[in-house]
């Protein structure tokens, strides 16, 4: 059962984080949620964080140490690229099922400003840089991932106006939210000294007071010529960190906790790489057949939004209407923090589920994930007497 969740603020890539390594992102994260949830650092079984383009080590671990946790609690680093903050809660809530009542903090982080530059070793010893993992062997195509949402819009048939028009929606809906104070009670304020000076940075950066439809269809295609995917209906980079308190319903009664979300089913599913932004929907397909469950059952539904074409193209096969996801803007609006992305839907989704409490509401988290695949959660919200 996931009793708490806490993000950091969203912000830009080489922008007003750019002076935080990825644990020192993540360890305010941390201490935020051992505090917010009363939980003895020493009973943490296990700290299980996703990261994507991180250079090793084990952040866990690193990040664990430096939010203060005891060196006995261990750490573990989880890479399904784009899904692995997501999977790092899946992990967790795996761990809890096989051991009982363990204590987890699960969830991922990001520093796309600080990751470091990567090389292949040539024959002749001398490095050879490169922008992106390999995520598909050449037989199966691996294409970069403006190409291959291109693909999906033309696969799918998902029209540049409504790319557009969605995109729009994300932002207005995550200004509304922020200008609210939706997303106050769970972001971790951090210091950054960035701009030369110490700073608080308490707020998310991306959603745009200026855009407008007639503003986002003056874009050009940004991977394709002559193609409907544009720097305006996708994603930015971002910094960022999420994580959660995960345990079982008896340990999370001990600890006084008042109300939560139950890990109810996990799915992750492969596809076609070509088509990698359709695997979010391959996943939650196998999840919900598996529950015996369609779309019209679930309540609360977080997509990660890292192109309005997969986006639409995923829930228009699952049968959802888009006006029901993300009800606070995603990552269109507000950066995709790559490992970090998954925990922020999460995240997204226990903030929601309490502000209109609704005992036994089900949630869907989804996220499709370079390679060709995509991982869903469901979930259900329950209170305690």
């Amino acid at each position: 059962m996931i009793i708490a969740a806490r993000r950091t603020p969203l912000r830009r890539a080489n922008g007003a984080l750019k002076g935080l390594r990825a644990h020192q992102l993540l360890a305010p994260v941390l201490r935020s949620l051992l505090e917010g949830a009363d939980v003895p650092p020493e009973a943490v079984a296990d700290v299980v964080i996703g990261n994507a383009v991180g250079g090793g080590g084990n952040v866990a671990r690193l990040a664990a140490l430096e939010a203060g946790l005891p060196v006995s609690v261990p750490g573990v680093t989880v890479d399904r690229q784009c899904g692995s903050g997501l999977d790092a809660i899946v992990l967790a809530s795996r761990l809890v099922a096989a051991g009982g009542g363990g204590i987890y903090l699960a969830g991922g982080v990001e520093s796309i400003s600080t990751a470091p530059l990567r090389a292949h070793r040539n024959s002749d010893g001398a490095p050879e840089f490169f922008a992106r993992a390999q995520f598909a062997p050449a037989g199966h195509g691996d294409p970069d991932m403006g190409v291959a949402a291109e693909n999906v819009a033309v696969r799918c048939s998902v029209s540049r106006e409504r790319q557009d028009a969605f995109a729009l929606r994300s932002h207005h809906r995550a200004l509304a939210a922020a200008a609210a104070g939706v997303f106050k009670a769970e972001i971790v304020p951090l210091s950054s000294s960035a701009a030369g000076s110490p700073a608080l940075v308490e707020l998310d950066d991306g959603p745009r007071p200026s855009l407008t439809a007639a503003l986002l269809a003056r874009f050009p295609a940004a991977f394709v010529a002559g193609g409907t995917v544009t720097a305006g209906n996708s994603c930015f980079d971002a910094d960022g960190a999420a994580a959660v308190v995960i345990t079982s319903v008896e340990r999370a009664r001990s600890l006084g906790a008042r109300d939560g979300l139950l890990v109810l089913g996990t799915g992750t599913a492969g596809v076609d790489p070509q088509l990698l932004g359709t695997g979010a929907a391959a996943a939650a397909e196998r999840l919900l057949a598996a529950q015996g469950l369609s779309a019209e059952d679930i309540g609360l539904i977080e997509f990660n939004e890292a192109f309005a074409s997969q986006t639409l193209a995923c829930l228009d096969r699952l049968g959802i209407d888009p006006e029901r996801a993300n009800l606070d803007g995603g990552a269109l609006a507000l950066g995709h923090a790559y490992g970090a992305s998954g925990a922020v839907l999460v995240t997204r989704l226990l903030a929601q589920a309490r502000r209109n409490p609704v005992e036994g509401q089900l949630a869907l988290a989804l996220i499709s994930i370079a390679g060709g695949m995509g991982t869903a959660v469901l979930l259900g919200y329950r209170t305690f007497p």
